[in-house]
């Protein structure tokens, strides 16, 4: 585990009368990178962190970014840095040459229910991708109209040969059940906060997904699409060493 060495702590980052602890270790520590959640944060907070994070480890990835500061990142970062805005979910990559993530062979697939699911299945995609996972997408085939989900899962599943999936889901939140019951992989079910009346804003699906007798799916809080990626792309790049042979996926 990588310490600063003289305090045994990460550095603080301040920024007025505020202060932050970055996790510049946490991906060579954890396997799963650091995300700055910007929803609750004061624009001047995020993009002081998001600084650090450049400066520490050549990239700085974003979510829930707010329109005022996607304008002040388009503004503030320029060549040889690159911004990589993913407007679906409103997410930011900050990233200097040279700082891409290397392929680790891990291959995640990502299904969405209905259209509407979008914005947390790219989030939990962002994530992957950035752990080194090849990410493979097939949205709005729910159980409003099932017979639109056999083909793309045997896609993934035969062709692609997906080590874990991700299903996010609103409204009932069905889906993951039924995939789970489906599939010899790991599922990681994904409630949104699509959904209205009795059981709205993704209360239902969570408590659905909760409550499967499908075996083999594990669910993470509502909209938690980082959540979702961190688990799949651990999963994924587990599997991904042993079907390279080795003990670790950070290997070379």
């Amino acid at each position: 585990m990588s310490l600063n060495s003289e305090t045994g702590k990460s550095p603080p980052v301040h920024s007025g009368s505020t202060q932050a602890r970055p996790d510049f270790d946490r991906q060579a520590r954890k396997g799963v990178p650091e995300v700055i959640i910007a929803e609750r944060k004061t624009v001047e907070q995020s993009l002081n962190i998001a600084r650090h994070f450049l400066d520490t480890n050549g990239r700085a990835i974003l979510s829930r970014v707010p329109p005022e500061l996607e304008d002040l990142l388009r503004a503030e970062f320029a060549e040889p840095v690159k911004l990589e805005w993913l407007p679906e979910t409103r997410a930011a990559i900050l990233r200097k040459p040279g700082a891409r993530p290397s392929p680790t062979d891990g291959r995640v697939g990502v299904i969405t229910a209905g259209t509407s699911d979008i914005p947390w299945a790219e989030e939990a995609a962002l994530l992957c991708r950035e752990m080194g996972c090849t990410v493979h997408t097939v949205y709005d085939v729910g159980v409003a109209g099932i017979h639109r989900l056999w083909e793309p899962l045997r896609f993934l599943l035969d062709e692609v040969r997906v080590d874990v999936l991700i299903v996010a889901a609103g409204m009932d939140g069905a889906l993951p059940s039924v995939v789970s019951g489906l599939v010899d992989v790991p599922v990681v079910g994904l409630p949104t906060s699509v959904g209205y009346g009795m059981g709205g804003k993704g209360e239902a699906a969570l408590l659905s997904m909760l409550q499967t007798c499908a075996p083999g799916m594990a669910v993470v809080n509502i909209d938690n699409g980082i959540g979702a990626g961190a688990i799949a792309g651990l999963i994924a790049n587990r599997a991904a060493a042993a079907r390279l042979g080795k003990t670790d996926y950070r290997e070379e």
